[in-house]
């Protein structure tokens, strides 16, 4: 239907836009010459005063120092009406050439002074005001551009009517100076014929275009007793052409000249208010076409509109039902089926798609194919839901089977270090014990990344700063790792086991962008009822760009599945944060780098009592650093293992501290008695037993370095 109402309706609008051009251009036409009119207007009261003052000046130069006294207001006047047309220019082409003739009146300064001091000479003082009068009196204002024939006509009147008027001040003002001086000089009298010609030319243009009233009125003026005056001074004037002397009053020659051309002036002004009546008449005239023209625009749209609408009500109704039945279909039908099917619900597919009743076959049509559309889809998103679930459950049993064998294999390398008594051999076990631990964080890091819970939790709280010993023994290149500040705190022990393995993680990662000569710092703070745990590098930082994507994973934002592999520890921090309710960002470290913000919300941390000894307590009761590291018989087994007296404590062939299972631990009495009893013989003093142990101590203390480096070292 829009297709057929389209063109017929396109092409009345096109002949009624064309109709719609003419008429605005009518109006704008009538009310830029109504603007001209007013502008020139003000533009001939500014000629009027010039002349006024030109006039003056000349029968002060021709030694009539009577003039003096009008000479003063009469300026002002003129600098009065200079202002008034300013003010009227706007940014049109003709205000830019009445701007252009104005500024050329800044010279009258020069012969104003000129004329006081009595250096200006007549002639061409009278020829600068000649020269700025034309340039004002000859303005183009276009008002014989304009279309109707009575605006041509008055504009074509006005204008010779101010050219007469101008040739009526030039001759007030030429003989204001020649009755003053007495008589004509040579050439002077040739001066005046051609301004009394040009004077009578412009009249008669005026009386071809004037109306029959503007006539009237012209006649009057030049009938009044002062113009008849006037006249009888020009007669003289033109009997005078043989050089004789003027015996002519120059005041009533100037008295009788200025009422003419006042007269004059209030003629200009009734010719412009006739042209400006006839401007406004037609700008209304375009103003009621221009609204009747947008009326019948208006209804013609109206009626398309109307016979659109109703001609595709049988159409367009099915189809909006049919779409909103789309619409739920894709937005709430096919997601419940799917999320159902996704959670082994059930596997009942969405409702066929509802016909609207009367729907055409076209609709019914469109209908059918949205039923197979959702059959396919939903067959799609079931095998994609289902193949999920058990991917993800495939998942979850390998990383429990990994964990349960990292765990038996962590058991066993723990009781073959209690049997070994070479240094060298205990020293591989070590390395051999922390490879293990690494690899069960993967397997951890597998259950969390498919939603699986893991096993390892403990029942009481636990220290912060064991929480990071803990989580710096599950990493590679834990010797690069240094513990600053740590403020004491106790951690819930259901979340030491995830706090641990996101640090685990970010340290990793920290450690991997760093320079191999660089160690990964750690702080921790207390921020009123939150803690605060930094993990700071100096590596090779990341963009503002790279930071917060980065930042939306550690939100638990988006799937590690569609995600690159080098970014599934940043999913395994945000899982875990986002079940803990933990905040973890990224933000750029002071000099480089990056630094990883843990903060650890009051609602985990613990006021229970520590289970160990403060830090420095710990570090100055440790006779050599015991290994930081899982023990496989405990929940999180993250622990350090202080002497209650270093002579009691059981001790390893080579003379070094031997740890015990965490069972024999809870009865110390009995420990070490038996420690007492079973102590071995003293070992050689042997320069290769003693290279030997040494070896062996120095392979421990490196192992354990992250245990007992940081501020908190006695």
């Amino acid at each position: 239907m829009v297709r057929t109402l389209g063109l017929p309706v396109a092409a009345t609008l096109v002949l009624l836009a064309i109709v719609a051009v003419g008429e605005v251009g009518n109006y704008r036409s009538a009310s830029d010459t109504a603007r001209a009119v007013t502008i020139d207007l003000a533009v001939q009261e500014l000629v009027q005063d010039l002349q006024t003052e030109r006039g003056l000046t000349a029968g002060l130069l021709g030694g009539n120092d009577g003039f003096r006294t009008e000479l003063l207001p009469a300026r002002d006047q003129v600098d009065l009406r200079r202002v008034d047309v300013e003010k009227l220019i706007g940014g049109g082409e003709i205000d830019e050439r009445v701007a252009a003739a104005v500024r050329q009146l800044d010279g009258l300064a020069g012969v104003r002074a000129g004329t006081d001091t009595g250096s200006g000479e007549r002639a061409a003082t009278f020829d600068f005001y000649t020269a700025r009068i034309a340039d004002l009196g000859n303005l183009d204002f276009d008002l014989d551009g304009t279309g109707d024939d009575e605006l041509r006509r008055g504009a074509t009147a006005l204008q010779a009517l101010g050219e007469a008027k101008e040739a009526t001040a030039q001759e007030r003002a030429f003989l204001n100076g020649v009755f003053s001086a007495g008589g004509f000089s040579k050439g002077e009298f040739l001066q005046f014929a051609t301004m009394r010609a040009t004077k009578d030319a412009a009249l008669a243009t005026f009386d071809r275009y004037a109306t029959a009233t503007e006539k009237a009125a012209k006649a009057y003026v030049f009938d009044t007793g002062a113009a008849r005056e006037a006249a009888y001074f020009e007669q003289v004037a033109l009997a005078s052409g043989d050089g004789r002397n003027l015996q002519v009053n120059p005041q009533s020659w100037w008295s009788a000249h200025t009422t003419v051309l006042d007269d004059m002036l209030q003629l200009e002004h009734h010719v412009g208010s006739v042209i400006s009546s006839r401007a406004t008449a037609l700008e209304n005239e375009a103003t009621v076409r221009i609204t009747v023209l947008i009326g019948a625009v208006l209804i013609c749209l109206a009626g398309s509109v109307l016979l659109a609408t109703v001609a595709s009500q049988s159409v367009a109704r099915p189809l909006a039902v049919l779409a909103s039945e789309a619409d739920k279909l894709a937005g709430e039908q096919l997601p419940e089926a799917v999320r159902r099917a996704s959670a082994g619900d059930g596997t009942a597919p969405p409702l066929p798609v509802r016909v609207p009743r009367g729907a055409s076959v076209e609709v019914r049509l469109v209908a059918d194919a949205f039923d197979r559309v959702q059959a396919t889809a939903y067959s799609l998103a079931t095998e994609q839901a289902v193949l999920r679930r058990t991917t993800a459950e495939s998942l979850a049993n390998l990383g429990r089977r990994n964990q349960n064998l990292l765990r038996r294999q962590l058991g066993f390398i723990t009781k073959l270090e209690r049997e070994e008594s070479n240094p060298t051999g205990l020293a591989n076990l070590f390395e051999l014990d922390h490879l293990a631990t690494r690899m069960r964080r993967n397997a951890e890091s597998l259950l969390v990344l498919v939603g699986a819970a893991s096993p390892r939790q403990l029942s009481s709280p636990l220290q912060v700063s064991d929480v990071i010993r803990a989580a710096v023994s599950e990493v590679e290149e834990y010797r690069r790792v240094t513990l600053r500040r740590v403020d004491e705190a106790m951690v819930a022990g259901s979340t030491v086991s995830g706090i641990a393995h996101m640090l685990a993680e970010l340290i990793e990662n920290g450690l991997s962008f760093s320079p191999p000569d660089v160690d990964v710092e750690i702080h921790g703070r207390r921020i009123g009822a939150d803690y605060l745990i930094a993990v700071t590098d100096q590596g090779i930082g990341m963009s503002a760009a790279d930071l917060e994507r980065a930042n939306e994973r550690l939100r638990g934002e988006g799937d590690f599945i569609t995600a690159p592999a080098r970014f599934l520890g940043h999913y395994v921090v945000g899982r875990l944060a986002q079940q803990m309710g933990i905040a973890v960002q990224l933000t750029p470290s002071p000099v480089t780098g990056v630094t990883a913000r843990i903060t650890l919300p009051a609602a985990i941390l613990s006021d229970a009592a520590p289970v160990s000894p403060p830090a420095r307590q710990i570090t100055a009761t440790i006779e050599a650093p015991a290994p930081v590291r899982p023990l496989p018989s405990s929940d999180i087994e993250y622990v350090v293992v202080p002497a209650a007296s270093p002579e009691d404590a059981p001790r390893t062939a080579n003379g070094l501290r031997k740890r015990m299972p965490r069972a024999q631990r809870a009865q110390p009495q009995t420990a070490t008695a038996t420690t007492v009893t079973d102590r071995p013989a003293p070992v050689k003093d042997s320069p290769e037993a003693v290279r030997d142990r040494l070896n062996a101590l120095r392979g421990g203390m490196g192992f354990l370095k992250t245990g007992t480096t940081g501020t908190d070292e006695s």
